[in-house]
């Protein structure tokens, strides 16, 4: 049972961060300023802050790194306990999921608005699990927190254990009024969408501890798409089939359509030629897998395992997503594959952008609009003195 936050009893903070050390230990001196500063704005309404997981000096950053450290750091915590979450970075939200679902005093998902790191993006995607989990809590976020609507939010908070926000612009669909004719088309398509079925291939489910972009069996089942449950390793195994000639086919293509590659020579810091074909090799061996297994959509995680082995493959999902890009054969037959058409790409196996993408590219496609897309997050936006400047993530 959720109760007050009171300001008798100390606040206690976590921070869930990154599995990798070097993400952990280059973001680590922006989540140290944010947590300072909302610490500032908890002391000036009265509240005593206590940090529940001290900085780790051998590993240089104060963030909890594993699901493990995070069930060590909630043994700790009164699980009675006002308690907030302080994100500044992207996290992996299975790293302190375990304790919040178990933890019994009011919670505060805090972030702040920011484009150095993805902190809102790290909050929202723990929202989307706590929510998935069943768990109560409220959230908050800021850009400096010192703004009157985050001060009245967090003083409400302390004192009655929630946030409330104005929801007013939200409408329950059920009130809205189509056309006849839009209304006839949609439910048609749908039904006709359902009956063909689809199959989203998800290469390696569950990325980055995201539990919230994992769609239950059952719950996709209804909508008449099932999952091909693949692996990163098969993904890794294909590539190794792809010679350095038809690689060097799709790279031609990409320089032939006007797209310039800022090589460089150090692997670790730059991009590279050779690391521009494997991630051409990779593109290949992704869409003979799809087509080997009849997918209509695919996800590739790249996190765990595969970064390991090959590099990042954000140029094949943006590249998969579009209907004029490299063309590729099936090796034993020489049939172009998926031809005139792209596949859809859900980034980071988010299988809830799967679907919305899938359907929004057949239902485009039936409309005679173009139908690429992409599906993920805003990181941050801000108006600048000529323009808007925003960042975004992933493939988009």
């Amino acid at each position: 049972m959720k109760t007050s936050a009171s300001k008798a009893s100390p606040v206690y903070l976590v921070a869930s961060g990154d599995l990798r050390l070097s993400a952990n230990q280059k973001c680590w001196p922006e989540q140290a300023k944010m947590e300072a500063t909302l610490t500032r704005a908890l002391a000036a309404e009265g509240a005593k802050v206590v940090r529940a997981h001290p900085f780790d000096r051998a590993k240089q950053h104060g963030f909890i790194d594993s699901q493990a450290r995070g069930m060590e750091v909630f043994r700790t915590i009164d699980p009675a306990a006002p308690l907030l979450v302080a994100e500044s970075v992207w996290q992996y939200s299975h790293h302190v999921l375990s304790g919040l679902t178990t933890h019994r005093g009011p919670i505060l998902t805090v972030a702040n608005w920011s484009g150095t790191w993805p902190g809102l993006v790290g909050m929202l995607n723990l929202n989307g699990s706590l929510t998935k989990a069943g768990v109560a809590y409220s959230t908050l976020w800021s850009e400096q927190f010192t703004d009157g609507y985050f001060k009245a939010g967090l003083r409400q908070w302390l004192r009655t254990g929630v946030v409330t926000h104005d929801t007013s612009h939200v409408q329950d669909l059920a009130r809205l009024k189509l056309p006849a004719a839009d209304e006839e088309l949609g439910r048609n398509w749908a039904r006709a969408f359902r009956q063909r079925k689809a199959i989203l291939g998800v290469f390696d489910e569950g990325c980055m501890g995201m539990y919230n972009a994992i769609i239950p069996d059952e719950l996709l089942h209804a909508t008449g798409v099932f999952k091909e449950r693949l692996s990163q390793s098969t993904l890794y195994a294909a590539m190794q089939q792809v010679d350095e000639a038809e690689a060097r086919r799709v790279l031609d293509w990409y320089r032939r359509k006007g797209l310039r590659f800022a090589w460089g020579t150090d692997e670790a810091s730059e991009l590279t030629e050779a690391q521009t074909l494997a991630q051409c090799r990779m593109y290949i061996a992704a869409l003979r897998l799809a087509a080997e297994f009849g997918c209509d959509a695919i996800g590739i995680q790249y996190q765990q395992g595969l970064k390991d082995l090959a590099p990042a493959s954000d140029l094949v999902e943006g590249t998969l997503n579009n209907v004029d890009r490299p063309p590729v054969t099936c090796p034993s037959t020489g049939q172009v594959l998926y031809e005139g058409e792209a596949l859809p790409h859900f980034n980071e196996v988010d299988e809830c952008a799967g679907l919305d993408g899938l359907v929004t590219y057949r239902l485009w496609r039936a409309l005679g609009f173009p139908p690429e897309n992409t599906l993920h997050d805003l990181r941050w936006g801000a108006p600048t003195a000529a323009t808007a400047s925003t960042r975004t993530c992933g493939s988009c």
